[in-house]
């Protein structure tokens, strides 16, 4: 026996206040998450830069810094050219894995499929093999029926089509059709 359905037990509104509360708390925990990360990209920072100290320098010591810094850059540069050239290799390593494996899986377009006329002996012997021998004929189970009754119920009366046309067109040819139907099936 079918179980009725349950109703729920929380009203629309009682769902709404909930879901309206809970997109408070995600709200918050996502704003909590971007000022952490925030905080960590600052401690990063400065663990990582130290701070300039220009002031009181000659000349001559400025160019040097400048050349110390530049260094830097071209040693960061090298490692994000490498760190790009890794990347790019790593994607296109695993395009071609991902080819090779729909390649492994067989994978094609199926044709499109056309309708085969197959008689159910051929059938049968697709299915089983040669070896048996299995024959059904499915014709001869069938109900025969009588061609001559089916024609001596309906006489086919030729005659001029216009007439018919003209005396059955309206609504009393509508009438007439209907009353003709009637009387060959109630006698």
């Amino acid at each position: 026996m079918p179980e009725p359905e349950r109703k729920s037990k929380i009203t629309a509104s009682r769902k709404l206040l909930l879901k309206s509360l809970m997109l408070a708390k995600a709200k918050e925990e996502w704003e909590q998450e971007q000022i952490d990360k925030q905080g960590e990209k600052e401690r990063y920072l400065a663990e990582r830069i130290t701070p300039l100290r220009t002031s009181g320098l000659s000349f001559a010591q400025l160019q040097d810094l400048c050349r110390e810094l530049h260094e830097k850059v071209d040693i960061v540069d090298e490692e994000r050219y490498d760190i790009e050239a890794k990347c790019n290799h790593n994607t296109r390593e695993i395009k071609d894995l991902k080819l090779k494996v729909l390649d492994l899986r067989g994978k094609f377009k199926r044709p499109p499929l056309r309708r085969v006329r197959v008689s159910a002996d051929a059938m049968l012997r697709a299915l089983l093999g040669s070896k048996h021998k299995v024959s059904m004929d499915l014709r001869a189970n069938l109900k025969s029926v009588k061609k001559e009754d089916t024609e001596k119920e309906r006489p086919v009366e030729v005659g001029d089509w216009r007439k018919n046309v003209e005396a059955m067109s309206g609504m009393e040819g509508r009438k007439k059709m209907f009353d003709a139907a009637k009387s060959p099936t109630g006698q």
